[in-house]
């Protein structure tokens, strides 16, 4: 994998533009070539206005000496996004799913820090909706590792009989799960119910930049089959952890079920033990996860290099 380093945080609506414009050509399948290039922004800081404005929308207490762990991945988002949106990236741009997000903190990260940005696609794998590709992300101090991430977002298409079924659970915006999970997602206590108004897509788009025409007005979710305008997945993933909190040394893992309609009623369910999930007022699933200490030295002994 080649290494190519960024002077400054790319620009995201013309990735978006970009990425749109190329997604009817793209010809997705688990054995396609991808980018091979990690890039690298080095001597990052923090804009803390911004950061004020995405603790705001998510629910975390503004003005703390330390980062909300989902927010490096909004730093990361704009390398992911030059990523895929090039023409040797091989899944569309539109109609791609974040199925599946997991993070691993190895301790609280000082918003007035300075860090060391790198983002990479891992690879492409079968599932059985399509193919879905799998992007890294992680943040250096001083070197050393301190936090990673790994998402994974599904582009649907057709696929031969035989074909892996990946992750059974992963939803698409189109066709989402029912609700119906298994032994696996049991129905957890309800701790609050959250009104959710019908700007907070474009209130997280602002904040985080990802400003997807699906989150933003109906009218534009409408162009891509949906009635209303939706969630962001990391923003129910965000909020959810505010309301939950997590250990300085913290392991994050979530699923993205269905899409939360805008605006809506949706009730935060925990059993106590980690895990979380978020339904809508009839028991529909739209995220299950679970936060959890993280052993330091395991997650050094895994990222030693």
């Amino acid at each position: 994998m080649a290494d190519r380093q960024l002077n400054s945080s790319p620009a995201l609506g013309p990735l978006l533009l970009r990425g749109a414009l190329r997604s009817p050509f793209k010809r997705p399948a688990p054995g396609a070539g991808f980018p091979r290039t990690r890039l690298l922004l080095p001597g990052l800081r923090i804009d803390l206005a911004r950061l004020a404005a995405y603790e705001r929308v998510c629910g975390f207490p503004t003005g703390e000496p330390d980062l909300p762990v989902t927010y490096p991945h909004v730093l990361g988002f704009p390398l992911a996004m030059r990523l895929m949106s090039r023409r040797d990236f091989p899944l569309p741009l539109l109609g791609l799913v974040h199925t599946s997000l997991s993070i691993e903190r190895a301790a609280a990260l000082r918003a007035d820090g300075e860090y060391d940005l790198s983002v990479w696609i891992e690879g492409l794998t079968a599932h059985r909706r399509g193919t879905e590709a799998t992007v890294a992300t992680a943040l250096r101090r001083d070197g050393g590792l301190v936090w990673s991430s790994r998402s994974t977002y599904l582009a649907r298409h057709g696929t031969a009989p035989g074909r892996p079924d990946g992750d059974r659970h992963a939803a698409s915006p189109r066709t989402p799960d029912d609700g119906t999970e298994g032994t696996d997602d049991p129905v957890m206590p309800v701790v609050a119910e959250w009104a959710i108004g019908a700007d907070v897509g474009r209130r997280y788009g602002a904040a985080s930049g990802d400003r997807n025409p699906i989150h933003l007005h109906p009218l534009t979710a409408r162009l891509f089959g949906f009635p209303r305008a939706v969630a962001h997945g990391m923003w129910t993933v965000a909020r959810c952890l505010a309301a939950h909190g997590t250990p300085d040394a913290a392991e994050v893992r979530a699923r993205f079920r269905a899409p939360v309609p805008l605006p809506g009623t949706v009730a935060y369910g925990a059993d106590g033990d980690g895990r979380f999930a978020l339904r809508d007022p009839g028991g529909r699933l739209h995220l299950s996860g679970e936060a959890r200490p993280l052993p330091v030295r395991n997650f050094l002994a895994r990222n030693q290099s």
